[in-house]
């Protein structure tokens, strides 16, 4: 029997959390006078796009709580937002759990608080208690709603304090968020992953599938237009598993028609579909949308029969070559990005070229391609054929090379269109520019000023760069 999952956002642990963050108001408040300054708060974020929403949330309540927020993790208060994809990501947060406690050494009134994917794993909360003794809060993804209270908590006593949950049972959004971008905005519509790919570990540390009501995430939407959000992006491990467990049994098809109804509204993007899910619906939606981006990111993976089924895709090379090329064919102006990994237990030579060829044939407007990192507590870890390096390398190098030919080639297709482009920022390496994206996720890189960050304009493609343009504003 499947778990029971609270769909609908629990109004009285949010009225919970809020009196929390008035309480955790006052302690800063008392804590700065007492040092005599503004306390500082650093969020450092790892991993994908529902850890940076889940970030934007903490820097919501920190700075409602009353800290300046910084970049400088010299900061009074450190939070490590982690991923557990790869093992290299945890490797990367143990360092810097070194350098902060030397920080800590000298400003100990200093805290330090994990979070994340990473604090989900056992052996992980054991390494910090055994090895970092000076972090003083550790908490799970299922939970990160008790932030509030978990800080009020951490502030009044001495010691680590840990708090992991298995699983979730509720949905507890409408806390204190804030962006990144004030004009466009990452919104959960469903947490978990019920797939169990043999080499991850996302159904471990967030949980089973379990969809957020589609009257909550429109009307999430709605208060973010009205804030000056012209683009969203639909979050969730597997975006069209949607709805799966809710009463309603409303697809993902149908919530991508709700929220094309919302007023001001100018974009949508979703990541991720699975590929094995996505159906003539979804493509009919997007056919007919004048909102939805035109851009799908699907993970390939591999493109032998046989690893994938040793990975647990629940596709085949060929039923993904079909829908990549009915996508090709039904949306000509689509981008398609992928996943590719390199080096899985049991590859050899002959499947690589089996993902070779589908690169050729699909032609991927980019691709984020991995070298296999084996990720203790998954099916895959504990394979007996583990590749060797060297051949890891060398078939890497070729993956990538071919990658990287199609996402040019498929980006020159471009030169000389016209194309309407929403501004993100100056030009970090030339002020005299501004850097935008279009609707299939290109970078277009021209002439202006901080006055058009948040604008959608209209810009002539001059010159293709490789991965990227140069325009001009029309």
């Amino acid at each position: 029997m499947r778990e029971v999952f609270e769909t609908k956002t629990d109004k009285e642990e949010v009225a919970r959390q809020l009196r929390f963050i008035e309480e955790g108001k006052q302690i800063v408040l008392n804590y700065s006078e007492q040092e005599g300054h503004p306390l500082t708060a650093c969020v450092v974020t790892f991993g994908c796009q529902m850890n940076a929403r889940d970030s934007e949330k903490i820097t919501g309540i920190l700075a409602n709580m009353g800290f300046h927020m910084t970049e400088s993790e010299e900061a009074d208060f450190v939070l490590y937002n982690t991923c557990s994809v790869r093992d290299n990501a945890n490797q990367k947060v143990y360092g810097k759990l070194g350098v902060l406690n030397t920080y800590k050494k000298r400003n100990p009134n200093m805290k330090i608080a994990l979070c994340g994917c990473m604090t989900q794993e056992e052996s992980v909360v054991e390494k910090i208690q055994n090895s970092y003794p000076f972090v003083d809060l550790v908490f799970g993804t299922h939970n990160l709603y008790k932030f509030p209270e978990y800080f009020v908590y951490m502030m009044k006593r001495d010691g680590m304090f840990i708090d992991i949950w298995e699983s979730a049972t509720k949905i507890v959004e409408d806390l204190p968020v804030i962006r990144k971008y004030p004009f466009k905005s990452g919104v959960n519509i469903m947490f978990g992953c019920d797939k169990f790919c043999t080499y991850c570990i996302v159904p471990y540390v967030r949980g089973r599938e379990r969809s957020r009501e589609p009257e909550e995430i429109i009307c999430e939407i709605e208060k973010l237009v009205s804030d000056g959000v012209k683009e969203v992006m639909l979050l969730g491990q597997n975006v069209n598993s949607y709805g799966k467990n809710l009463e309603s049994k409303t697809k993902f098809p149908e919530l991508l028609r709700m929220v094309e109804k919302i007023d001001g509204l100018e974009r949508i993007r979703f990541m991720t579909p699975y590929p094995s899910d996505f159906d003539d619906d979804m493509i009919a939606v997007m056919k007919e949308s004048k909102k939805i981006c035109k851009h799908i990111h699907l993970p390939l993976q591999s493109g032998s029969s046989r690893i994938l089924k040793r990975m647990n895709r629940r596709y085949t090379k060929e039923e993904f070559l079909d829908l990549a090329l009915k996508l090709r064919r039904e949306l000509p102006d689509v981008a398609i990005t992928t996943d590719i990994i390199v080096g899985f237990p049991g590859e050899t030579k002959e499947d690589i070229d089996e993902t070779l060829d589908v690169i050729r044939k699909v032609c991927f407007d980019n691709a984020f391609t991995f070298i296999y990192s084996k990720r203790t507590g998954t099916p895959a870890a504990s394979m007996p054929d583990q590749v060797a390096e060297e051949n890891i390398k060398v078939w890497f190098d070729e993956v990538l090379a071919l990658v990287q030919n199609c996402a040019k080639e498929r980006t020159a297709l471009l030169q000389g269109q016209i194309a309407d482009v929403l501004v993100e920022d100056v030009n970090s390496h030339d002020a005299s520019l501004v850097t935008g994206r279009m609707s299939n996720n290109t970078l277009v890189h021209f002439p202006g000023d901080k006055s058009l960050i948040g604008e959608i304009v209209t810009v002539k493609l001059e010159e293709c760069k490789g991965f990227y343009y140069l325009g001009k504003q029309l």
